[in-house]
């Protein structure tokens, strides 16, 4: 088992910055590939970013592809996202994830969520 707790989240004016944390306890960290989701009211579940177990390789979804920044310190068992340039359409609930799997792209490839934090971009 590993849990995850996401902080960070809270009310920013549009093209501001925002960085969520996602500390991770129990199963060894370093060993998972990890993933930030998002989902707005009314859609589905998306892709913000990922990295794997080793930070060789990130992803991020097209919508926030140049703005926003995922990493990872192994020895503080964390996952940070860094968003700047941040829009209205952004507003959401984020999620960390974690996932033994490669298909980091997709929901059902993580095992383990976070609760959410909620972003909250107001124009």
């Amino acid at each position: 088992q590993v849990q995850l707790v996401e902080s960070g989240g809270g009310l920013v004016q549009a093209g501001g910055s925002l960085r969520l944390s996602c500390a991770a306890s129990g199963r060894t960290f370093s060993t998972f590939n990890m993933g930030w989701f998002r989902q707005a009211p009314g859609k589905e579940r998306e892709v913000v970013a990922a990295i794997t177990w080793n930070s060789r390789s990130t992803y991020y979804g097209d919508s926030v592809k140049g703005r926003f920044s995922i990493s990872r310190d192994n020895a503080k068992n964390t996952v940070y996202l860094q968003m700047n340039s941040l829009k209205p359409e952004d507003t959401a609930i984020y999620y960390c994830a974690a996932t033994s799997g490669g298909r980091l792209r997709f929901p059902s490839e993580y095992n383990y969520w976070g609760q959410g934090t909620q972003v909250t971009v107001s124009s």
